[in-house]
């Protein structure tokens, strides 16, 4: 079985190219940075994965993914080899992004980057977990 379950930050915004036809599909390479979950002597170590997403996959992470994106990839390890421009053989490993799925809300998001939420006139409050402020002393009455 190849399976592959990462979460992690994208490194930087997804690179999508089209494919040449009749039928043009996306085809989008990102990296992610994924922290080890243990460590020798405590250090923090980051390991840096490409991911290659095709199709619909490759549309989604062009229209929602960008870098500090927090994102669940489940998918497969693909390897394979080219030659370069000086006639060496390259080894490449990617993961094929089969499933993409944020590992955060916009607020997290937004609280992680450092920025302030700010209230809209519903009386949502950004960045404070999307709850309704309820003024306990008000004699409205309960919508149930």
């Amino acid at each position: 079985m190849n399976k592959v379950i990462l979460m992690g930050r994208l490194t930087r915004d997804p690179d999508v190219r089209y494919s040449q036809g009749d039928n043009p599909t996306a085809v989008a390479r990102y990296s992610l940075a994924v922290d080890r979950r243990f460590s020798k002597n405590d250090e923090n170590s980051t390991d840096f994965i490409n991911i290659v997403a095709f199709g619909k996959a490759g549309e989604f992470a062009e229209k929602y993914l960008h870098k500090g994106t927090k994102v669940l990839v489940t998918g497969r390890i693909q390897t394979g080899s080219y030659t370069n421009k000086e006639g060496q053989k390259v080894y490449t490993t990617d993961v094929v992004a089969e499933d993409q799925e944020f590992a955060e809300s916009k607020n997290a998001a937004g609280a992680s980057s450092g920025t302030v939420g700010s209230s809209d006139e519903g009386g949502r409050i950004d960045g404070d977990d999307d709850f309704m402020k309820f003024d306990s002393g008000s004699d409205a009455s309960l919508p149930f």
